[in-house]
């Protein structure tokens, strides 16, 4: 992520009222969003970021040491936000066609999201830090394991085989959602999410299933 000039954040109208402690971590997390998006992480001060969430940066320095250390915090607090999402499309449903649709779906919401928090994860400008790239890789390695997961049962692959697939699927949805983001209002949420399935489904849907008493079947019998 490098915005060729940084973009002004608004400071917060007036100094926040006493927190406890967990509120006050969330409001510091969501105002270091606003301005790492804005600004990337090099050209985003602390000064910055306390200013935007309305406080001191004595108050800032209290939950985070450093602006290294908050960027780590508020990386992981997405990371973790886009596997809950995959990880619930593929619990939400015994359908394996809902699965895909679900799967793509959870990709489009999140670079949808307010925030654009997604950039830190997708576009970050610090990701050859080892720690961002260890919690960037995470955060895809879990996405991919969790989808992985339900190719293995579903169709009997040996892990690295499901592993392959659901990378292919997961690099289908990432790279859709963000190509569809920038071109928003061309082409609907809904209708953009139907393709992109669409084209992993017609891959996915040929993989013949486990064999049970009844014979084998495919992936889309599931």
């Amino acid at each position: 992520m490098r915005p060729s000039r940084p973009v002004p954040v608004p400071p917060a109208a007036r100094r926040t009222a006493r927190l406890p402690r967990g509120a006050r971590r969330l409001q510091l997390l969501r105002a270091a969003q606003d301005v790492f998006v804005a600004q990337g992480f090099h050209a985003a001060a602390m000064d910055d970021i306390a200013d935007r969430a309305g406080v001191s940066k004595p108050v800032l320095y209290q939950h985070f040491p450093g602006k290294r250390e908050l960027y780590l915090a508020l990386l992981e607090q997405q990371v973790d936000e886009l596997t809950d999402r995959v990880r619930e499309a593929m619990a939400g449903t015994e359908d394996n066609r809902e699965r895909v649709d679900g799967a793509v779906g959870a990709y489009f919401d999140f670079v949808d999201a307010d925030g654009e928090a997604f950039r830190l994860v997708f576009e970050s400008d610090l990701r050859n830090d080892p720690d961002v790239r260890r919690i960037a890789d995470r955060g895809a390695r879990q996405c991919i394991e969790a989808i992985a997961e339900v190719i293995a049962m579903e169709t009997g692959a040996d892990p690295e085989r499901a592993l392959l697939l659901s990378a292919g699927m997961t690099g289908l949805a990432e790279t859709s959602a963000r190509w569809w983001l920038a071109r928003k209002g061309t082409v609907s949420r809904d209708e953009a999410v139907a393709l992109a399935s669409s084209l992993g489904w017609r891959g996915m849907s040929g993989f013949p299933l486990r064999e049970d008493a009844d014979g084998p079947s495919t992936f889309a019998d599931g």
